[in-house]
């Protein structure tokens, strides 16, 4: 027997949770498939040490309900997977949102009924579930990048990744461990696994830029005033160009107006302030680097940290700027390594600052002056083979008993497309994306009517706030149900021509920013997959621009669109 809904949303991490939790309250019936044994999504399957998120706590966090703001205690500024993971379970407990979530439960196929205007869903088990209506809740970055490489089925030792890490503890006391790659999983878990093991060798194919994120422990004074000023925060996010307030607790600012002051309201950022590639950084500062010489610049960095160099708006967009920016991260690390040929390995020097997403660490460059700690440069010395004990590069075996991959994900696209989608005709939509992602407003598909997408590619989420970015596709969504709804209107897609216009706008604000530049290969171009098209995918514009662009749609009546 077919299991029939109103809405099947695919994914339980903080979009499919909200999804339900929104779904639900508009009086439709929800059913959430998910491949985990719990919610929790990015959280529940990265698990590897030292993994933490890269927005302030109080501000990656939800925004539907005043109670739960209210009532939830965060440890830390920036926190830990353990700490984000508790909450998206009190956030399930507290909403009773596991009674509509079917969990071990992989979507193996999902195929557009036309006679019906159903969407039907195939799970690995061969169940079968339909509902007019789908939401792919599957996450940007939810399907870890497994690299093809020759022997790597041989070894014999232990093999982990840092995305699909194991709920059980790994101890590796002791061991000889080998980690491949140095993005952001790489270096947050680098450090942690360098106090496990007996030996940590690290396998570096490209350096990265990476600065210290914040270490402290959240104040109680600091997160009650969050609390008081959450109305005004949230709307601060709403206009800032990467979901984050910016928001100053006058409580933490230094000795003056605020301890003069009896009022407890806060100052903010202005919200124009932070590029939507460090979204955890200072404010911008006033001046060009440009205008400091290299010995201001190496100074102010030295003074007060590699992240200084965040805060010069023409770093993004001035090509001279941004060398003198890197030249000057170069400088800075050869300062803090022992080893002047491993702080060289160390420099990035093929692609600039501001390339990729920002990496934010903890002691990562001290780590490399511990003595259990090798760097192996995959430039100089590639990887020939992975062998029964270990690896195998052109200059020499490392004998090795655990091998972790930190190779980052099939981002935007790889969960949407191992889905199997058919739409209208039997259409595939790997066919359709073969030479990239087309979609409007990374919502909708033209030949899939009623499947949308949540922070799909062309929509600003991986260069956002990810909840804020969440709340708002999760909200278009169940307010365009609800309109379909109340004008009798059986489905939505988009016009062919609207959603290749939106693709030549999104690639159009990318241009002549770090991102597009020639010499950046980064997982928001697919560069990370052998074989993946080469296309910018989510959209820089800016997360205000792109809610508005969103609301005028609706305002023009799902301008765009084609409803039926």
């Amino acid at each position: 027997m077919t299991n029939r809904s109103d809405v099947l949303v695919v994914g339980a991490g903080f979009a499919g949770m909200y999804a339900l939790y929104r779904y639900r309250n508009q009086g439709l019936n929800v059913t959430v498939l998910e491949a985990g044994s719990d919610v929790g999504g990015t959280w529940y399957w990265n698990r590897y040490p030292g993994a933490r998120c890269d927005v302030p706590s109080l501000e990656y966090s939800y925004g539907f309900s005043e109670a739960l703001e209210q009532e939830w205690d965060w440890p830390e500024v920036f926190s830990a997977q353990p700490d984000i993971l508790r909450y998206a379970n009190h956030v399930a407990d507290r909403f009773d949102l596991r009674r509509d979530i079917r969990f071990n439960t992989r979507v193996v196929a999902l195929e557009y009924l036309e006679a019906d205007n159903l969407w039907r869903a195939t799970t690995e088990q061969d169940e079968q579930l339909e509902a007019q209506f789908c939401v792919m809740a599957t996450g940007c970055l939810s399907v870890p990048n497994k690299p093809k490489l020759p022997g790597a089925d041989s070894f014999q030792g232990t093999v982990l990744y840092t995305g699909l890490w194991p709920k059980e503890p790994v101890d590796l006391t002791g061991c000889r461990v080998g980690i491949i790659g140095t993005g952001s999983s790489g270096v947050q878990a680098i450090p942690e696994l360098a106090r496990q093991a007996g030996h940590l060798t690290v396998f570096q194919r490209t350096p990265v830029y990476t600065v210290p994120a914040n270490r402290k422990r959240m104040r109680a004074d600091v997160q009650q005033e969050f609390r008081d000023n959450y109305l005004a925060i949230r709307e601060m996010q709403q206009n800032n160009a990467g979901g984050i307030s910016n928001f100053r607790p006058v409580r933490s600012v230094k000795r003056s107006v605020a301890e003069s002051s009896t009022s407890t309201s806060a100052t903010a950022i202005p919200t124009t302030s932070l590029p939507a590639s460090s979204l955890s950084a200072p404010a911008l500062a006033p001046n060009k680097i440009l205008n400091l010489t290299p010995e201001e610049r190496l100074a102010l960095v030295q003074a007060r940290g590699l992240n200084m160099l965040l805060t010069f708006r023409d770093v993004y967009t001035d090509p001279e700027a941004n060398e003198a920016a890197n030249e000057t991260f170069r400088e800075a690390i050869s300062s803090m390594v022992d080893d002047p040929t491993v702080g060289e390995r160390l420099s990035p020097t093929t692609y600039g600052l501001g390339c990729k997403r920002q990496v934010l660490d903890r002691d990562y460059y001290d780590t490399f002056n511990r003595d259990n700690v090798t760097l192996v440069d995959l430039i100089e010395s590639p990887i020939e083979t992975i062998t029964t004990k270990g690896i195998r590069t052109s200059a020499t075996h490392h004998d090795l008993d655990v091998l972790i991959y930190a190779t980052g994900f099939d981002a935007m696209t790889g969960a949407l497309l191992k889905a199997n989608i058919r739409g209208r005709d039997g259409k595939r939509l790997t066919d359709k994306w073969r030479d990239g992602p087309v979609a409007y407003l990374g919502l909708q598909m033209h030949g899939f009517p009623n499947l949308f997408t949540i922070t799909g590619p062309g929509s600003p989420s991986v260069l956002s706030n990810m909840l804020v970015a969440i709340e708002q596709h999760v909200n278009w969504i169940g307010d365009c149900i609800e309109y379909l709804g109340t004008n009798n209107l059986q489905n939505i897609e988009p016009e062919p021509a609207a959603e290749v216009d939106w693709v030549a706008h999104v690639n159009e604000v990318a241009k002549g920013t770090m991102y597009t530049t020639p010499s950046c290969n980064s997982w928001y171009l697919g560069s990370n997959v052998p074989g993946k098209p080469r296309i910018f995918m989510p959209y820089v514009g800016g997360y205000p621009r792109y809610r508005e662009r969103c609301e005028q749609v609706v305002a023009n009546g799902y301008e765009g669109f084609r409803l039926g």
